[in-house]
């Protein structure tokens, strides 16, 4: 009996030590497709459907308005910029009928730095359209300029038709696509993201309110758009940021406005509950200090240049097993940032880092005679499988 409650006392601290440190398995949502990503690794905590191409509704106006915020950034376009406003954007355009506005009029001037609180706040079709027409002359000119975006940010399943998000057949995205924008906006442009906490905007004396009502609810959410048409459902990309860690949740297709809201919170509670983002290793990390031949040094300290943020499941940080795999044979002339070979970083069998190993400092290479001694040494080195 003592042996038999021994026994029994061992499996059950084990399956406790076990339930400890397992992730519980991420919430299904009613959404179409969703994802999860911390900004900072990148890495993918949460995913369903995220590359199933789905209308984007006005989440196309945080295309619209990175364009724009590149623009500012290149001194094309300035905030204090007054555009005339076309009978295309105006507000009473039949095409923006029952549709979000920013209510501007045609024949009139206003700012770019109002437009832009008009596309981002009050998710204005009419404004997004006075935008592309002042940046690119037409609307379809404006498109194409939002396509090369997305292209150059690595959006492979994105197409963009108009810079509002009203429905077209060929008007498609996806989640991870949407999340990759999110981060090039948070990352490239801070200080036009941070319009995307404001909680009001006024035009016109007509005063309209932030649509992400997660703004509200929780003060880590500063970003960042909400979209809705009947045919791409309700929809959010949202950002929040905790104790230094940012993630980036995408909810597309959803019911309700309640329903993306809540979706986009247990997201977001899920991966900051259960997952810490940390520095894994400092820029020039010396992992490995090998010999080098035929160099004015003997031996060369080779590591990672850049800092390596990994995200982990919490509590999981020191059972990282990191792996240096050196060349065979490193010779000299080396310069910073030289691969001499490769890191991997496994935690419980699974990589989650593979890098080159690089030379931390320059070697230069030796005279004629130290580098005969050299290639004789590796000969026989080589000879008796030395090393």
């Amino acid at each position: 009996m003592t042996r038999l409650a021994l026994a029994l006392l061992l499996v059950l601290t084990s399956f406790g030590a076990q339930s400890q440190n397992a992730i519980p398995a991420a919430p299904e949502l009613g959404a179409k497709a969703y994802l999860l990503i911390d900004a900072n690794s990148g890495e993918v905590l949460v995913e369903h459907n995220a590359d199933t191409q789905l209308p984007p509704a006005s989440l196309t106006k945080m295309m619209t308005a990175y364009v724009l915020a590149e623009e500012i950034q290149a001194g094309r376009v300035k905030e204090d910029d007054m555009v005339t406003i076309s009978e295309n954007a105006w507000s009473q355009n039949p095409v923006f009928n029952g549709s979000s506005l920013m209510w501007i009029e045609p024949g009139k001037d206003v700012s770019i730095a109002d437009l832009q609180r008009g596309i981002i706040i009050s998710s204005g079709n009419d404004s997004s359209v006075a935008v592309a027409e002042h940046i690119a002359g037409t609307e379809a000119v404006f498109a194409e300029m939002m396509n090369t975006n997305a292209e150059r940010l690595g959006m492979t399943n994105t197409y963009y038709v108009n810079s509002h998000g009203l429905p077209d057949p060929a008007h498609l995205t996806t989640a991870r696509d949407l999340a990759i924008l999110a981060k090039a906006m948070i990352n490239d442009h801070p200080e036009q993201y941070a319009i995307y906490k404001e909680l009001e905007y006024t035009y016109n004396n007509i005063r309209q309110y932030n649509r992400n009502t997660l703004l509200l609810q929780d003060s880590s959410v500063d970003g960042l758009k909400t979209g809705h048409t009947k045919e791409a459902g309700y929809c959010l990309v949202a950002s929040a940021e905790r104790r230094g860690m940012r993630l980036i949740s995408v909810v597309m297709g959803t019911n309700s406005t309640k329903a993306r809201k809540n979706d986009t919170a247990a997201l977001l509670n899920y991966g900051f509950r259960f997952y810490q983002t940390e520095t894994a290793f400092e820029p020039m990390t010396e992992l490995a200090k090998p010999r080098v031949w035929k160099g004015m040094q003997d031996y060369v300290p080779v590591g990672l240049l850049d800092k390596v943020v990994l995200t982990l499941p919490r509590g999981k940080h020191d059972e990282l097993v990191t792996d240096v795999v050196l060349n065979a044979e490193i010779e000299a002339p080396l310069a910073v940032g030289d691969p001499v070979g490769t890191v991997t970083v496994t935690l419980d069998g699974e990589t989650k880092l593979q890098s080159p190993a690089v030379a931390l400092v320059a070697v230069e290479e030796a005279g004629f005679f130290a580098r005969l001694w050299d290639t004789v040494l590796m000969f026989i080195a080589n000879l008796f499988g030395a090393r």
